[in-house]
């Protein structure tokens, strides 16, 4: 009999499994890229998503350094851990990439969105877009006697929300910024 005995249901564990488990669950992840602010830097980061067959749910970009000439691509994907390990791998190889930061991980981040929204209506329909529009504090940027144009800002979801309220009251058009995000606290 071995000197060694398991208790009922507990595993055994090798010394050569030590590689950490991915699941097969498709996760959303914000991963802030910082990059040098230079021509053909986009199309090199957009083209490792492309080649790979990842997909790019948003994508903002800007400088967000003049002296140092570096610019943060913000990109929201989509992939099993194993996949997004694997981009995050795949982009910090870039040459122009300085840093990649998974804000998904890393702990607590903001993140905000910027959209428009072009709404047709009139009598009631034009009331409760109005109303509804106050409710998600959007603005009015533009107005006829025919249609307004909202702007809203906040989380992705209130975005989609408002999107959802607007359809059968009249919306015909939206633009959207994409994510921009930030990591809190220190």
């Amino acid at each position: 009999m071995s000197a060694l005995k398991l208790k009922k249901g507990s595993t055994s564990h090798s010394a050569y499994n030590l590689r950490p488990t991915f699941s097969d669950v498709e996760e959303k992840h914000t991963l802030a890229v910082l990059v040098e602010n230079e021509p053909g830097v986009l199309a090199r980061v957009i083209g490792l998503f492309s080649g790979r067959g990842y997909n790019i749910e948003s994508l903002t970009v800007a400088e967000v350094d003049h002296q140092g000439h570096l610019s943060r691509i913000t990109i929201v994907t989509t992939g099993t851990p194993q996949v997004i390990e694997q981009i995050k791998a795949q982009l910090g190889r870039i040459v122009s990439v300085h840093k990649v930061n998974d804000l998904t991980v890393e702990g607590p981040s903001v993140e905000r969105e910027l959209a428009m929204f072009k709404v047709s209506g009139k009598g009631d329909q034009r009331v409760e877009a109005l109303r509804l529009a106050d409710i998600f504090r959007a603005n009015v940027v533009d107005s006829t006697l025919e249609s307004f144009v909202f702007e809203i800002t906040g989380a992705p979801e209130k975005i989609d929300a408002f999107a959802d309220l607007m359809r059968p009251l009249g919306l015909i058009e939206v633009a959207r910024t994409g994510v921009a995000a930030l990591p809190r606290g220190d």
